[in-house]
């Protein structure tokens, strides 16, 4: 048994798939079927069901595939503990961001690890929460930049910032003429646009829905925030949208327009997660940090501020 043989099943377990767990592993298909076959036979029982149409791990193949993934990552750990003994600040970071996020943090965050950790690769990935969390479990990231709360044991939560909302309305709704800041309470009884299952804004919209005493309109449900924003800007309601979504180098939408709200306005907390038997651990807080001192007006409204000028009469 060997470590790139580990490699092969736990890429047959993801891909169920010669042809696809192959091409994923960079080496022909025969020699990973070649090889799974000899691993088998070493263990003496069958780890593949192989059907015309596609591959199925057996019971005790799914079982020895979850632990090849424990030992994959502490193998990647080990390797991750050197190189940081050499140089903390080279080498590839892995991480993990979240769909109603990472399109508007990360043209922010990004120039900052470059000013910051010139030698780091930064590799990117964007999944749903449940997703992430699953990820950063079982090794294939080492870090993501998740909201809260998160009830995960295995992993570790540096709160980072706190993201205010603020409500996307048509130009000419009623809400967008009666005040500059919105109480919950203004939202009574109304209709929100809402993300579909799966996101967490989507949770955390509810909540605020809840608070306020408003529900979610019924027949649609969006896949992304720009999708909501378009909703709105035609004239189909109106929906919660965060802070960093209405900052540069997104440009304002026609027929959107955006209030704040007033006091303690609702918001989501964002936190940097990784396991906590990590080898980052002392190099992420570092990280954190940097994440830490973005710009403070970047997660403020400042709608007042913000108002586009008006278009010259033709």
């Amino acid at each position: 048994m060997n470590l790139r043989d580990l490699h092969y099943l736990v890429a047959l377990a993801e891909h169920r798939h010669f042809g696809r767990a192959a091409e994923a592993s960079f080496v022909s298909q025969p020699t990973l079927s070649t090889q799974i076959k000899k691993l088998e036979e070493e263990l003496g029982v069958a780890l593949v069901e192989r059907t015309p149409r596609k591959v199925l791990l057996t019971e005790t193949g799914r079982e020895i595939a979850r632990r090849a993934r424990g030992v994959l990552s502490e193998i990647d750990e080990i390797k991750a503990i050197a190189q940081r003994t050499r140089d903390p600040e080279s080498g590839t970071l892995r991480l993990g961001i979240f769909p109603t996020l990472g399109p508007y943090l990360l043209p922010h965050l990004v120039p900052l690890v470059r000013k910051h950790f010139p030698r780091l690769e930064l590799l990117l990935v964007e999944e749903k929460t449940e997703q992430v969390v699953k990820m950063l479990r079982e090794g294939a990231l080492d870090v993501g930049v998740l909201a809260l709360p998160l009830h995960e044991d295995s992993l570790h939560a540096e709160f980072l910032f706190e993201e205010p909302f603020v409500l996307a309305v048509p130009d000419d709704h009623p809400l967008a003429h009666k005040r500059t800041r919105l109480k919950l309470d203004d939202l009574a009884d109304a209709s929100l646009l809402l993300l579909e299952d799966g996101h967490c804004m989507r949770d955390q919209a509810l909540e605020v829905c809840q608070l306020a005493g408003a529900g979610e309109r019924s027949g649609f449900r969006a896949t992304s925030l720009e999708t909501l924003r378009q909703m709105v800007a035609a004239n189909v309601g109106i929906t919660l949208l965060p802070t960093l979504a209405i900052k540069p180098p997104m440009s304002r939408t026609d027929n959107v327009h955006l209030i704040e709200f007033s006091g303690h306005a609702p918001s989501r907390r964002i936190a940097l997660v990784w396991r906590k038997s990590s080898s980052l651990g002392v190099f992420l807080e570092r990280f954190g940090d940097v994440i830490r001192s973005l710009p403070p007006e970047l997660l403020q409204p400042n709608l007042s501020e913000a108002k586009p000028a008006k278009r010259a009469a033709p």
